[in-house]
C-alpha cells in the first residue's frame, strides 16, 4: 500500500513538473518575442528609438515592482492560487499589447505582462513542496525550459513577422499561449500545503517598490538623460533613501514583507548576493556581445560581421548550451556539490570572457568561447536557485526565490547602464556610407568582457563560502506534508 501511494505521488509530481515546464517554455517564448519586433513596433506606432526603449524598460521596472509582492502573497495564501492570478494578469497584458490602438496602451500591456517574472518563484515553491528530494532537478528543467523558450521566441517572432507581415497577429501568438495556460494552472497544478503566518506588509511593499523603481529608473535612463543630470541623480538618491527607510521599517514591523533574518540567519543572503553579481555579468554583457558579432570588420576594424540570419542561429546554439548546463546542473552537483558546481560554472564564464578578449579577431574561436560561457552560465542558472530554495524555510520559499529573481534583474539593469557608459567612453571615428560617425571602439568591448570576467571570478569565490546545508528537518516536514495531501 505504501509503495502504491509513493508511486502515485511520484506520478503526480512528475505530471505537475511537466505542466510547469511547458509554462516556463511559454514564459521564455514571451520574453524573447519582443526584441526582433521593436523596429516594426516603432514604425507602426510612429515612435522613435528613445521611446521604443520603454517597451523593455517598463517591463523591467514593473517586474522589479511585482515579483517580491507576488512571492510574499504566494507564501501567505497559496502558490498555485497566486500563480493562477499571475497567469491571468499576463494573459490580459498580452492581449492588450496585441490589440493596442496606440503606443501608450501597448506600454500599459507590457506593464501587465511584468508579473511573468513571478512564475519561477511560485513554481519553485510548488516543486519543493511536492518533492524536496527532486527539487534541484525540477528547478533545472524549469530554468532550461525558460532559456530554450527565450531563444525560440526570438527566432520565431522575426520569422513569423516576415512570413505574414502583420504585427497584430504576431503579437497575438504568445497571448493565445498564455490564455491556454489558465486552465492548465487551474485544474492540473497542485496547491502547496504550507502557509506563512501574518499578513502582507503594505508599507514595506510600497517602500521597496518605490525605492527600486526610483533607483532603477534613474540608472536605466542615465545614458539618455546623462549621468550628471539632476533627474538621474535625484531619482537614484531618492530611491536609495527609500530603500534605507524600508530596511528600518522591516526591522520593526511584526510581519515584514522580507524578514531580514531570512537573509542573515538561513544562509540565503550570500546566494542572493551571488545571484546579483551573476545577473550583472550575464545580462550586462548581452548587448556588447550582440553588437560585436554583428559589427563589420571591413568598416570598423573589428567585429565578426555575421549576417542577421547567422546571428539568430548563433543565439540558438548558445541557448542550447545554456539549456544543457541548466538541465545537467543537478547531476553535476551530485558529484561536485552545489558550491563546486556554481564555482565551476563561474570559472567557465570567466575563461570564456578571457578567450573573447584574446581571440576577438578569430570568428570560430570567439564563438567557441561564447558557447563555453553559455554552458557555464547554464550550470549556475540550474543550481544557484536550487540552493536558495533548499536553504529557505518552507513557508518563505516564494519570497526568497522572488528576491533571487529580483536581485538578478535589478543588477542586470544596473550593469547594462554602467556598461553603456563604458561603451560610450571609448569612441572611435569611422566612415559609414560616406559619412564620418563616432562608434564604440574595440577597447570598449574588451573592457566590458574584462569586467564580466571579474564578476564571474567573484561569483566563483562567493559560491565556495556558502554555508553547508542545514535544512534536513525542513525538507522532511515538507515531504511529510506533501505525502499527506496526495
Amino acid at each position: 500500500m505504501s509503495s502504491l501511494l509513493t508511486s502515485r505521488s511520484t506520478q503526480a509530481v512528475g505530471g505537475a513538473v511537466g505542466f510547469l515546464v511547458v509554462m516556463e517554455f511559454g514564459s521564455g517564448l514571451l520574453q524573447g518575442w519582443f526584441p526582433p519586433l521593436l523596429a516594426r513596433i516603432g514604425s507602426d506606432f510612429g515612435v522613435d528609438a528613445a521611446a521604443l526603449n520603454w517597451v523593455n524598460v517598463i517591463y523591467l521596472l514593473m517586474t522589479v515592482a511585482f515579483v517580491p509582492v507576488i512571492g510574499k502573497l504566494g507564501d501567505l495564501y497559496g502558490h498555485k492560487r497566486l500563480l493562477l492570478v499571475t497567469v491571468c494578469l499576463v494573459a490580459v497584458g498580452s492581449l492588450v499589447v496585441a490589440l493596442a490602438p496606440n503606443f501608450g496602451v501597448l506600454l500599459l500591456g507590457r506593464a501587465l505582462q511584468a508579473p511573468l517574472g513571478a512564475f519561477l518563484p511560485l513554481e519553485f515553491a510548488i516543486v519543493r513542496s511536492r518533492n524536496p528530494d527532486a527539487a534541484g532537478r525540477s528547478i533545472g528543467k524549469l530554468v532550461g525550459a525558460l532559456t530554450l523558450g527565450g531563444a525560440m521566441g526570438a527566432m520565431c517572432s522575426g520569422i513569423l513577422l516576415a512570413a505574414i507581415d502583420n504585427l497584430t497577429i504576431v503579437l497575438l501568438a504568445p497571448a493565445v499561449f498564455m490564455v491556454m495556460c489558465i486552465p492548465v494552472v487551474a485544474w492540473l497544478i497542485p496547491e502547496t500545503p504550507t502557509r506563512s503566518s501574518g499578513s502582507i506588509d503594505w508599507l514595506g511593499a510600497s517602500l521597496l517598490t518605490a525605492g527600486l523603481l526610483s533607483t532603477l529608473t534613474g540608472i536605466a535612463n542615465a545614458s539618455a538623460w546623462g549621468w550628471n543630470s539632476a533627474l538621474t541623480l535625484g531619482l537614484i538618491v531618492v530611491g536609495l533613501a527609500l530603500l534605507v527607510v524600508w530596511v528600518r521599517v522591516e526591522r520593526k514591523v511584526e510581519y515584514p514583507l522580507v524578514d531580514l533574518s531570512l537573509l542573515t540567519g538561513t544562509g540565503v543572503g550570500l546566494p542572493i548576493l551571488c545571484a546579483a553579481l551573476f545577473g550583472a555579468q550575464m545580462f550586462g554583457s548581452q548587448t556588447a556581445g550582440s553588437l560585436f558579432i554583428m559589427t563589420n570588420p571591413a568598416t570598423h576594424g573589428f567585429g565578426l560581421g555575421l549576417a542577421t540570419s547567422t546571428v539568430g542561429l548563433v543565439f540558438l546554439v548558445l541557448a542550447l548550451c545554456t539549456f544543457a548546463g541548466s538541465t545537467q546542473g543537478d547531476r553535476i552537483a551530485a558529484r561536485l556539490g552545489a558550491r563546486g558546481t556554481i564555482s565551476c560554472g563561474a570559472l567557465l564564464a570567466a575563461v570564456s570572457y578571457g578567450g573573447m578578449v584574446v581571440f576577438s579577431s578569430s570568428t570560430p574561436v570567439f564563438l567557441a568561447f561564447m558557447a563555453l560561457g553559455a554552458l557555464g552560465n547554464g550550470l549556475i542558472l540550474g543550481v544557484l536557485p536550487a540552493v536558495v530554495v533548499r536553504k529557505s524555510p518552507a513557508d518563505s520559499i516564494a519570497i526568497a526565490s522572488a528576491l533571487y529573481n529580483t536581485s538578478r534583474t535589478a543588477s542586470g539593469a544596473v550593469a547594462g547602464a554602467v556598461f553603456a557608459l563604458v561603451m560610450s567612453s571609448f569612441l572611435v571615428t569611422v566612415q559609414l556610407g560616406g559619412k564620418t560617425t563616432m562608434v564604440s571602439g574595440s577597447s570598449a568591448y574588451l573592457w566590458v568582457w574584462v569586467l564580466c570576467a571579474v564578476l564571474s571570478l567573484a561569483v566563483a569565490v562567493l559560491a565556495l563560502r556558502f554555508r553547508a546545508d542545514a535544512t534536513a528537518s525542513v525538507d522532511s516536514e515538507s515531504t511529510l506534508a506533501a505525502k499527506e495531501t496526495v
